[in-house]
């Protein structure tokens, strides 16, 4: 017998895979269609309000309209919507009692891909955002030695910050990430590891690490800690092979071919790698996530896909397995005291605990704050000038918590999402990488 829709999900939510290959997915009056659908069930229920600007946009809209509903609303306007929306996931996640399996099925982050990808097809797209996710390509041209030097300087000058504005719609006051030319890749060439893999649990007990863009070219200090950790640890690491972009970026960007293509590239690299006995792991939450959920989703039907997906940790739940089994060290010598820890959108929607904050809390006369809010960088939302605003007030709860903490540390899995509170901050002081505390307290 059916059962009736219920007033909240008792169930934990479940995904639908994409169904992006479908004509019917890029149909305009399907789509807008959806979206009035699921905007009405949003209205009746407003719980995620304080998530990000997504909803306070659309409930502004509706109660300023003729009818007070979404009937009354320009379907015009949907798209400022849309543009809110950075995909943390928060809401499906956090918040939601209607996701499937309630009958109701809404899974709004999804219908906002949906929204970003009709947009991109239908070439509704600033030429800032095709560079600002074109991220193989900047940083390999910002990376060139010379060239690195002069980017740095400029992104920290204030007349040039302006012209950036003024030119590419990159707000002069975000906060842009640096660019080494010493690489992650060239600082580990040649890296041999001494230790012998020992499988424990669920971990083979040998690791392979996707560099990722971001931890190869413009934070590559704590792709030094993690192996630093992980090889204390008798973890042998390699780096994979070679790689791309992960897509996150052209993902948020609604190209889903793009996508495609950086999918065509790094799984066969990465299953060969299982295929070996490695498992994998990546220091960016967002990029573990699009081998753990959003490829999964868009190609349900790749063997190699989901096997890449089944071996992919996040690197602080993989300690965590192996301290379960007995297998992680822990001398410690040096205590932290008090740490302010952000717990990253993207990696609490691995639904895998507060493994950050467990691997933090072993350390003797260290304390754990952690805060789960949103930052709202996203990576490329927080530095365009018509969303830098929104941005910053969103951080704001999240900096103040910070503050108000008064610890000696403070820092995100997201190494993008800890420079943004230091913005938040007016950089009182750097964040640091979780792993690289890790790292201070084992004293190596």
């Amino acid at each position: 017998m059916a059962t009736a829709p219920r007033e909240g999900n008792l169930q934990a939510p479940t995904r639908h895979p994409l169904d992006w290959l479908n004509p019917d997915f890029y149909n305009e009056k399907s789509l807008f269609d959806e979206m009035e659908r699921v905007f009405d069930i949003c209205h009746g229920c407003r719980r995620c309000v304080s998530l990000c600007e997504a909803f306070p946009t659309l409930f502004d809209l509706i109660d300023e309209s003729s009818t007070f509903e979404v009937d009354g609303v320009d379907k015009k306007n949907y798209m400022k919507v849309v543009d809110h929306c950075y995909l943390c996931d928060l809401c499906y996640m956090t918040k939601c009692p209607y996701t499937p399996p309630h009958a109701w099925n809404v899974d709004f982050p999804h219908l906002m891909l949906r929204a970003k990808a009709y947009k991109f097809k239908n070439g509704d797209v600033k030429t800032r955002d095709r560079i600002l996710t074109s991220t193989d390509a900047v940083g390999s041209i910002a990376g060139i030695p010379v060239v690195a030097q002069v980017v740095n300087a400029a992104n920290k000058f204030g007349p040039a910050r302006k012209a950036l504005e003024v030119v590419l719609g990159v707000h002069a006051d975000a906060k842009l990430p640096e660019f080494h030319s010493n690489t992650l890749r060239k600082r580990l060439a040649g890296h041999l590891s001494s230790a012998e893999a020992e499988p424990a649990g669920r971990t083979t007990g040998k690791i392979a690490l996707f560099a990722t863009c971001y931890t190869n070219r413009n934070e590559p200090g704590p792709g030094e800690d993690f192996v630093a950790v992980y090889e204390h640890n008798g973890i042998p690491v390699i780096l994979a092979e070679k790689e791309r972009c992960c897509g996150m970026p052209k993902l948020e960007l609604g190209n889903l071919e793009a996508v495609r293509e950086a999918k065509e590239f790094n799984i066969p690299v990465l299953a060969k790698l299982v295929d070996e006995g490695y498992d994998l792991t990546g220091l960016i939450p967002s990029c573990v996530l699009m081998f753990k959920q959003e490829l999964p989703l868009m190609f349900p039907d790749d063997a190699d896909v989901q096997k890449v997906k089944a071996a992919f940790f996040d690197p602080f739940e993989y300690l965590i397995l192996r301290h379960k089994e007995g297998k992680l060290k822990t001398d410690f010598k040096n205590p932290l005291g008090k740490v302010a820890y952000h717990a990253a959108c993207h990696q609490r929607v691995q639904n895998i605990g507060q493994k950050t904050r467990e691997l933090l809390s072993l350390i003797p006369d260290t304390t754990v704050e952690i805060i789960e809010r949103c930052s709202g960088h996203d990576g490329t939302y927080a530095v365009k000038k018509e969303f830098h605003a929104a941005s910053m007030k969103i951080v704001k709860p999240v900096a103040d918590r910070v503050k108000k903490a008064e610890a000696a540390h403070y820092g995100s899995d997201c190494a993008m999402a800890g420079h943004h509170i230091e913005n938040a901050l007016r950089g009182e002081r750097a964040p640091e990488h979780p792993i690289s505390l890790i790292r201070s307290a084992y004293g190596i």
